[in-house]
C-alpha cells in the first residue's frame, strides 16, 4: 500500500491574506490537506498585487506572478467569491459545510457582518476548527487596532533588542525576516493540530484566537525571563549574545564569521585551536560569568587572532575542535552551500507554461509519510466551480 500524506483528507478553507495565515495554510498542504484558498473577485490576496519582483520576467497574467504570492500558497485550490454578495457568502458556506478547519485574518468582528464568524459556521458545522489570526487578538484594549509584523515586533519588544548597541551608535531595527508572523503561522498549525486530536474526543470543533502580540511576547523567551526576574531592561548588542561569551561576529581576512562558545570547556578548546594559550590561562576569562564581565577585553583579543586567519582556516580548525562557527552567507552562497543542496531545500516545480519554477521547500522530514508534490502557487480563481467540475477533495 503506497504511504499517503499526514493530512490527506483534511480540508481547509483559507480566507486569509498576506503571511501569518496563508503560510500556515501552506503549511497544512505540505501535508497532504486540501486547502482551498478563498479570494476576492479580480483581485485575490493582496499579495498577488505586491511586485516586483515576479516569478517570471513577464507574465501573462500580473496577479498570477508575485514572488511573495508564491512563497505561502503553494499546494491550494483558488476560489474566488465576493463575501459582500449573497452568492459569495453561499460559496464560502457551502464549503464550510465539509470542512474540518477556516483559517482567517480579518479584523475582529468583521466576518460577523457577513454571517462568516466561528458561531455562525458552528451552527452549521459543530465540528469546524475555526483559528482566527489578528494582530491583537479577540479581546483587550487593542483588539480592533490592525497588525502587521514589523508593528508587532516593535510594540512587543523585539526590535528594542535588535540592533547595534547604543555605544556603538546603533537604534533599533526589525528583523530581516517577518519573524512574528511566521512564528504565528507555526502556532496556528500547532493549534488546529490540538484542536482536531481533541475533536476526535468530544466530537466538537472550536475557535482558536492567534495574536501576534501575543506570539511575539511569548518569543522573548529567556530574554523576557531575563526581566521578569530581575527588572533590568535588556539593551541591544548587535551580533552578540547576552547570555553567553564569546558569540559573536569576527572579521577573517577573508570575510565575517559567526562563533558561539557555549561552555568553558568549548572555551579551553576555542583557545588551544585558535592558539590562545594565554587567553585560556588567564583568570578574567575562565568562567562564562567572568568573560561576560570582561568581554570587552576578551572582544579585542578575538578580533586580533581572528584577522590572523581566513574563514576556511578558522571553520577548519574550530569543527576540528568541536566549537560552533559558521561563516556568515550572502543567500547566493546559503543556495550554493552543500548541506542545503543535499537536504533539497530547494525544489523544481514544473509550470503550466512549461518553464520550471525554483521553490523554497517545507523543511518538514516525516520518515513514511511523504509531504504533497510541489505544485505552483494556484492562478486566482483556478478552481472556481465553472472552472474544476464538481466539489470534491484532492
Amino acid at each position: 500500500m503506497k504511504d499517503l500524506p499526514a493530512l490527506q483528507g483534511l480540508r481547509v478553507l483559507d480566507l486569509s491574506r498576506v503571511l501569518a495565515g496563508p503560510f500556515a495554510a501552506q503549511i497544512l498542504a505540505d501535508l497532504g490537506a486540501d486547502v482551498i484558498k478563498i479570494e476576492r473577485p479580480g483581485k485575490g490576496d493582496d499579495t498577488r498585487l505586491w511586485v516586483p519582483p515576479r516569478m517570471v520576467p513577464e507574465p501573462k497574467v500580473s496577479v498570477d506572478e508575485s514572488v511573495y504570492f508564491w512563497a505561502c500558497n503553494r499546494g491550494k485550490r483558488s476560489m474566488t467569491a465576493d463575501i459582500s454578495t449573497p452568492q459569495g457568502r453561499e460559496v464560502v458556506l457551502r464549503l464550510a459545510r465539509d470542512a474540518d478547519a477556516v483559517i482567517e485574518n480579518y479584523r475582529v468582528d468583521t466576518l460577523s457582518r457577513y454571517g462568516l464568524d466561528y458561531a455562525s459556521l458552528r451552527a452549521l458545522n459543530p465540528r469546524l476548527i475555526y483559528c482566527s489570526i489578528t494582530g491583537f487578538g479577540q479581546t483587550g484594549p487593542y483588539r480592533e487596532r490592525p497588525g502587521y509584523d514589523t508593528i508587532i515586533q516593535a510594540i512587543g519588544g523585539l526590535m528594542s533588542i535588535t540592533g547595534a548597541s547604543d555605544e556603538a551608535g546603533g537604534t533599533p531595527v526589525k528583523s530581516g525576516l517577518a519573524v512574528v508572523d511566521q512564528m504565528t503561522s507555526l502556532y496556528a498549525v500547532i493549534a488546529i493540530l490540538a484542536a482536531l486530536q481533541e475533536r476526535h474526543t468530544s466530537g466538537l470543533g472550536q475557535h482558536i484566537d492567534m495574536s501576534l502580540l501575543d506570539v511575539q511576547v511569548a518569543a522573548l523567551t529567556n530574554i523576557g525571563m531575563n526581566y521578569l526576574a530581575t527588572g533590568n531592561v535588556p539593551k541591544r548588542h548587535g551580533n552578540r549574545l547576552a547570555t553567553v561569551y564569546p558569540s559573536d561576529s569576527f572579521r577573517c581576512r577573508d570575510g565575517d564569521v559567526m562563533l558561539i562558545v557555549g561552555s568553558d570547556d568549548q572555551f579551553q578548546r576555542f583557545c588551544s585551536a585558535m592558539d590562545l594559550a594565554q587567553v585560556a590561562q588567564d583568570q578574567r576569562f575562565s568562567t562564562n560569568e567572568a568573560r561576560l564581565c570582561n568581554a570587552a577585553a576578551l572582544e579585542s583579543l578575538l578580533k586580533a587572532a581572528f584577522s590572523r586567519y581566513t574563514m576556511a582556516e578558522c571553520q577548519r580548525l574550530l569543527d576540528k575542535a568541536g566549537v560552533p562557527i559558521s561563516p556568515i552567507n550572502n543567500l547566493a552562497q546559503v543556495f550554493a552551500d552543500p548541506q542545503v543542496i543535499a537536504r533539497e531545500m530547494v525544489r523544481d516545480v514544473p509550470r503550466s507554461d512549461g518553464q520550471i519554477s525554483r521553490v523554497l521547500a517545507s523543511p518538514i522530514r516525516l520518515s513514511r509519510s511523504p509531504l504533497r508534490e510541489y505544485s505552483p502557487a494556484p492562478r486566482l480563481g483556478q478552481h472556481d466551480p465553472e472552472k474544476e467540475a464538481g466539489w470534491g477533495r484532492v
